[in-house]
């Protein structure tokens, strides 16, 4: 357990994590017994929770009152604000954070509350009836997926996963993937190509789009899929030279240069796939099964669209990781704990996430609730079936503590257009991806401690 004594980090720290990489908080991980208290009703409190529009609505926040008898006042999410707040000792009680890249970072900067003996106590979030995702909210001190837990995810998917959509491929002449078994990397790649339809020099139907949640999750986990690893074993270090990062970093930026989807090159007009997809614009896109809330809800679309399998690599591993596990997290000086941990069961496992699983937008993080997932229509049931075999693929990925995803992809737009045109050769971006990524994890290493 981590120790509860001590002042807030100085703001000049804390400010350093919103400057791109790394850190805030004391770094010691001295042990202590966490106090609880018993009272969990929280019934006739306020609970303040930072997070963005989507994820609770106006109307969610009377239900809150109404379900549980809590008054929610919601803050936007903004890393620069949640710094601000934390510094200032005045904590929201709950954070909007991405599991995969999130936890290891917040929590290795001592500024998380441990949830399990919230977990152990809750009669309503039972530990055996955690999908394993969660563990991507897991952190001890060194490897993420082990460990105190931090945080849950509302919903999930396996972001490598794809759609596609199956009249594209008929008037392509192009045969459909099979339903249970991986394509290749380059078989996904060369099918792309195959189906990008072009006018007058401009895309008017991308083969296939694949960017994953950011490029550094999605560069993480191709490398694994590749059989290596991005980071080094005590994660302060990436390197793309090693043979599987390599490949993995030369077949996004084959992707790229092929132009057959959305990159920094070649942008969407629309910013994200969904009404590409939908406008019959695009054959694949790399979205898992929360594409689903959106194509669910297109009577056109739904009959002809299919999900397939995370691709793998030629001789390498089959990984179907999270890339995101959005979920919430609690300020460890956060001052209504226990109100907001009931805030917290009903988020995770009541009203709302009862109403998030059977709008298949996500696959729930409670395995008692896929029950609930969408399976009247044929097409449907057709998707449930590749999902669910799916999902014993899936594995958490750890990624580096010592710099935030935003900050790592930062530096990746800046240094990887060229060679995305054909300017620069892939051993030449590793190299430099080497020097400025590694230069922003020395500086986080060092904050933390």
């Amino acid at each position: 357990m981590r120790s509860h004594a001590g002042t807030p980090p100085s703001r000049r720290r804390f400010l350093a994590l919103s400057a791109g990489g790394a850190v805030a908080g004391a770094a010691a991980l001295n042990g202590c017994a966490l106090q609880v208290s018993s009272s969990v009703s929280g019934s006739g409190e306020t609970v303040t929770l930072m997070v963005k529009p989507d994820d609770l609505s106006p109307e969610l926040v009377k239900q809150a009152q109404k379900d549980i008898g809590v008054k929610i006042v919601t803050v936007r999410y903004d890393l620069t604000k949640l710094i601000g707040m934390m510094t200032n000792g005045n904590p929201p009680d709950l954070v909007r954070g991405v599991g995969a890249v999130d936890a290891p970072y917040f929590a290795a900067r001592d500024v998380m509350e441990e949830l399990d003996p919230y977990f152990a106590r809750s009669g309503v979030l039972a530990l055996d009836d955690l999908d394993p995702v969660n563990d991507l909210w897991r952190y001890d001190g060194r490897t993420q997926g082990k460990g105190p837990r931090y945080g849950m995810a509302k919903d999930f998917s396996q972001d490598s996963m794809y759609w596609y959509n199956t009249a594209l491929f008929d008037q392509a002449g192009v045969d459909h993937p099979p339903e249970t078994e991986p394509v290749t990397y380059e078989e996904w790649l060369d099918t792309a190509k195959r189906l990008t339809r072009r006018k007058n020099g401009q895309t008017t139907v991308f083969g296939g789009s694949y960017n994953g949640v950011l490029t550094p999750n999605l560069l993480t986990s191709l490398t694994v899929a590749a059989g290596g690893s991005l980071f080094s074993d005590d994660f302060s270090r990436v390197d793309f030279t090693t043979p599987e990062a390599r490949k993995a970093l030369g077949w996004y930026i084959d992707y790229c240069r092929a132009k057959v989807g959305p990159s920094l090159i070649q942008p969407d007009p629309n910013a994200w796939d969904g009404p590409t997809y939908q406008a019959g614009r695009m054959a694949m896109t790399n979205s898992g099964y929360w594409l689903g809330g959106l194509i669910n809800a297109d009577k056109k679309l739904a009959p002809v669209s299919r999900l397939a399998p995370a691709p793998v690599f030629q001789g390498g591993k089959r990984v179907s990781p999270c890339q995101a596990g959005t979920g919430l997290w609690m300020p460890r000086k956060a001052r209504n704990k226990d109100a907001a941990w009931r805030v917290f069961e009903w988020f995770f496992g009541e009203t709302p996430a009862k109403a998030r699983a059977s709008s298949g937008w996500g696959i729930p993080t409670l395995k008692s609730l896929r029950t609930l997932m969408p399976a009247q229509e044929d097409y449907q049931k057709r998707v449930l079936e590749v999902q669910n075999a799916e999902l014993k693929h899936f594995s958490v990925i750890a990624f580096t503590p010592y710099a935030t995803a935003d900050s790592l992809y930062a530096l990746f737009n800046q240094t990887a257009p060229a060679a995305m045109r054909g300017d620069m050769s892939v051993d030449t971006l590793a190299g430099r991806l080497n020097s400025v990524m590694n230069e922003q994890l020395k500086r986080g290493k060092e904050q933390v401690g």
